[in-house]
């Protein structure tokens, strides 16, 4: 399932109280992730993330975090901010160097779970369908996801706003 349209739903379901903490560098993505529901946002190029999180939690940290970038740093940083049993989700593919120096005693003593999931566990012939009637139905809006489209033509300009961290989703039509 698209993160954010979980995040959208969020509103049908029983622990909608619950805080919805988005992270990232470019202020036009946490616009984006307020857009589809994040109740705090944070700038990692302006404030210690794990620090702010233990301030917007009272200390408690987050039940589940979750690293959509794959960094050594990322990675870190939704250890460190996940609560006492709380989970860290490795989501971004990293770098097949990428290491990530963990403190075992922070993992043990505060029963922490790190998992990792590839393409967010989607099972495509299951969910792409269910996904598809929700959107029919406008439960979610997957149009939305879309910031901006590009003809085959134009695909090296499109990766280029990618990697400049200009879109947030985009997809290349074939007419």
């Amino acid at each position: 399932c698209p993160a954010e349209q979980v995040v959208k739903m969020r509103d049908d379901l029983p622990f909608t109280h619950a805080a919805i903490i988005a992270c990232d560098l470019r202020d036009n993505k946490l616009d984006y992730a307020r857009n589809f529901g994040a109740t705090h946002t944070i700038n990692a190029t302006t404030e210690n993330v794990v620090e702010r999180v233990r301030e917007m939690t009272g200390g408690l940290g987050i039940d589940t975090a979750f690293d959509a970038i794959g960094g050594e740093q990322t990675a870190l940083q939704v250890i460190e901010a996940a609560a006492p049993g709380g989970r860290a989700v490795l989501v971004g593919i990293p770098a097949f160097a990428t290491r990530v120096p963990i403190n075992p005693s922070q993992i043990v003593y505060g029963e922490k779970v790190i998992s990792g999931t590839y393409y967010g566990s989607v099972r495509p012939n299951i969910d792409f369908p269910i996904l598809a009637d929700l959107d029919l139905q406008e439960k979610i809006n997957l149009d939305d996801l879309i910031s901006r489209t590009y003809r085959f033509d134009e695909i090296n300009e499109g990766f280029a706003l990618m990697l400049a961290g200009e879109v947030a989703r985009g997809v290349i039509v074939f007419d």
